[in-house]
């Protein structure tokens, strides 16, 4: 078996945070509301990367960007916090394995989104994964499980 590396690797350790996120997040609200937990979930991410681009040697001046660029890393951003408010809220009033799951119905999203907007062809085999993500996120949706933290 070999180890995977580029794109994959750091997708394969994107998931594995991904998942520890959603363990550590419905731990941590237990008590606290949603937003002040986003926020907090915020702040200590600044904290974090922001001597990490430092020290790394991978600042640069931001304003020197393109107008265009800073524009659509301000939505992203804005996506991001969005998603991660409504990611808390779901996690304080259902179950983890089940609401992160469904938020990875973005996968299908990006997909059609990419599709739309960026011009990218998937092909038939990974059309029929993408609608196999679909499948999975609405089993595990419409499955009736008891609701609570």
């Amino acid at each position: 078996m070999t180890i995977p590396s580029g794109w994959v690797l750091w997708a394969l350790l994107s998931a594995c945070f991904a998942a520890l996120t959603a363990i550590f997040a419905k731990v941590g609200i237990r008590g606290v509301d949603s937003d002040l937990a986003t926020l907090i979930r915020t702040v200590v991410i600044l904290l974090v990367l922001a001597p990490f681009v430092w020290l790394t040697g991978k600042w640069s001046n931001p304003l020197a960007l393109s107008s265009k660029t800073l524009i659509f890393l301000a939505l992203s951003a804005v996506a991001t916090g969005a998603s991660w408010v409504c990611y808390f809220r779901a996690l304080q009033i259902g179950q983890a394995a089940q609401v992160a799951p469904v938020d990875k119905l973005s996968v299908v999203l990006v997909a059609v989104f990419a599709y739309a907007f960026l011009g990218e062809r998937p092909s038939g085999q990974e059309w029929l994964g993408i609608m196999m993500v679909a499948g999975g996120v609405l089993l595990i949706a419409l499955h009736k499980a008891p609701t609570g933290a």
